[in-house]
């Protein structure tokens, strides 16, 4: 029997979501097991129980094996993709095909786990919000070059977000305890093979990673400084398409995954995103609707878009993921739908359509431009674009406008700022981009593909499958399996394109009108009353 599948385990941040795919990037059936993103034991924390995310991982392979709450499509050679119903079990030959499993999980999620793997506390979520102020300043030359640099209170900030800071500071015990100081992808890997093992990929965060190596910083960094801690508690490292280890028979009797299928390295999720939507050349550039914002381009060369803020591993080995996000960014959109879209969640439930039907007729009922009304999404405060001391902001209000103006100005605000980081990118690795893939949740709207593409002014691409994600992590096993001989091949083979939206001249040039004239000037001008405002109500606190 062929061993042509590949199991993609995508764990992000709403949901765990079991995926199998073939060798053509189909995906053949998926099932999905919603999280509660986090609980909040005091204002502003973000945690979660780690074995909650375990738990969910293997309910969603057990939903996949069993059929439960699951979409079948499975398809013979020369067939066409057909579907089979809710709860019709997998053909019990299908798993026997499998070749191998990837993971791919949220970034910047840590866990401390004892010599057993046992977690000694709650994980800590990346939207948690807590600080360590009054950390020890980086000293020495290092010291030296960042006052130089006008850098000091950027380290300081990345000081202050470090988790492993707060741990040790408020949690000594915890601490002194901690075995292996884990992501959750570390942590996950340790319950499928028992290897305290992680790959290249995943390390995104606050930990000492030289992201110019792809690998744990020299000691002479000055990170080790910035998050103290012994470099025994840190995992070993694989790059993605690497193998990580088998799956041991503890995790197959949990999860039901065949017990010996080895489990290779992917990358964190907006990484596998990148490479899942098809973009493997830097002058392609990958827009992520999603929880946060991004854009995302892939270079060979290191290079900081933003002084002292590196690019990030991507899911290709010894290639950098050069990105620039609007934390929060689609956060605003599902805001905007709790607060004044009940009309349209109604109606939808009535007709028995999607909710997005409608929103999307809420957008087109608007002129681009929405008549003036300009967003900037900066609704979490930056290192340095935009500053710590940043807001969001709306102008141009006037009797004209409606909800469905600001709902328009929602959309195109987040493009905007995503289209200056675009343009910010191209400045520091002298690529053009030339072409546009979009991923995420917003990219299921045709209104807000149509109006990207008309304020970028490029062909605006929607990839032939919503989980791109897990799609990508799927790559980088074919590519570690053998399956096919490279990125090149596997990328080719394994995405497409479902459908192009080409700019609109008119609405381009309005867009650009508004973008170099009003959305550009905006953060320079409102900067002096958001330090005033930082300063009167001691919000965001400086560090």
């Amino acid at each position: 029997m062929p061993k042509d599948l590949i199991l993609s385990i995508d764990n992000g941040t709403q949901s765990v979501r079991a995926l199998l795919f073939d060798l053509r990037g189909n995906l053949l059936a998926k099932s999905r097991v919603p999280l509660q993103a986090y609980v909040s034991p005091q204002p502003g924390w973000a945690e979660q129980r780690p074995e909650y995310y375990w738990e969910s991982l293997c309910q969603a392979c057990q939903q996949l094996w069993a059929g439960t709450d699951l979409d079948v499509g499975l398809s013979e050679p020369g067939q066409t993709h057909r579907s089979a119903p809710s709860g019709s079990p997998l053909r019990g030959d299908v798993r026997e095909r499998i070749a191998g499993v990837a993971l791919t999980t949220q970034r910047s999620t840590l866990i401390n786990v004892d010599k057993n793997g046992v977690p000694l506390r709650p994980a800590i979520v990346w939207l948690d919000q807590r600080r360590t102020l009054g950390e020890k300043p980086v000293s020495g030359w290092w010291g030296l070059a960042f006052a130089l640099a006008g850098m000091r209170e950027t380290v300081a900030y990345l000081q202050a977000e470090a988790e492993a800071n707060w741990i040790r500071t408020h949690q000594p015990e915890i601490w002194a305890k901690t075995y292996k100081y884990l992501y959750l992808s570390g942590y996950l890997t340790h319950r499928l093979t028992g290897r305290f093992v992680d790959s290249v990929g995943s390390q995104v965060g606050y930990m000492p990673f030289d992201y110019k190596g792809l690998k744990w910083a020299a000691k002479s960094d000055w990170k080790w400084q910035a998050v103290p801690m012994d470099d025994a508690i840190l995992s070993e490292l694989t790059p993605p398409s690497g193998q990580l280890g088998e799956i041991t028979p503890e995790a197959s009797a949990a999860s039901g995954i065949p017990a010996g299928l080895p489990l290779i390295a992917a990358a964190a999720d907006k990484a596998c995103e990148v490479i899942g939507a098809g973009c493997l050349e830097p002058h392609m550039g990958c827009l992520s609707y999603g929880t946060t914002a991004t854009i995302n381009t892939t270079h060979r060369k290191y290079i900081e878009v933003i002084p002292l803020i590196p690019p990030y591993p991507s899911a290709v080995p010894g290639a950098y993921s050069l990105e620039i996000q609007i934390y929060r960014g689609y956060w605003m959109v599902s805001w905007f739908k709790d607060e004044f879209g009940h009309h349209e969640q109604h109606k939808a439930d009535a007709l028995g359509i999607q909710p997005e039907e409608l929103f999307d007729e809420l957008v087109n009922s608007v002129p681009p431009g929405s008549m003036g009304l300009v967003l900037q999404p900066y609704w979490s405060p930056g290192l340095k674009v935009p500053g710590p001391e940043a807001k969001g902001a709306v102008i141009g209000f006037g009797d004209v406008h409606t909800r469905a103006h600001l709902y328009r100005a929602i959309l195109e605000g987040l493009a905007y700022a995503l289209r200056e980081g675009k343009e910010r990118t191209e400045r520091r690795s002298h690529v053009p981009i030339t072409e546009l893939r979009v991923s995420g949740g917003g990219s299921q709207s045709d209104a807000a593909m149509q109006l990207t593409a008309d304020i970028f002014g490029l062909p605006t691409a929607r990839p032939h499958i919503y989980e791109t994600t897990g799609l990508g992590a799927a790559i980088d096993a074919a590519v570690g399996l053998k399956l096919h001989p490279g990125f090149d091949i596997a990328v080719k083979e394994m995405t497409r394109v479902s459908r192009v939206f080409e700019p609109d001249a008119r609405s381009h040039e309005i867009y650009n009108g508004l973008y170099n004239r009003v959305y550009k000037p905006m953060y320079q001008r409102l900067r002096p009353l958001y330090e005033a405002i930082r300063d009167v109500t001691g919000y965001p606190g400086k560090v």
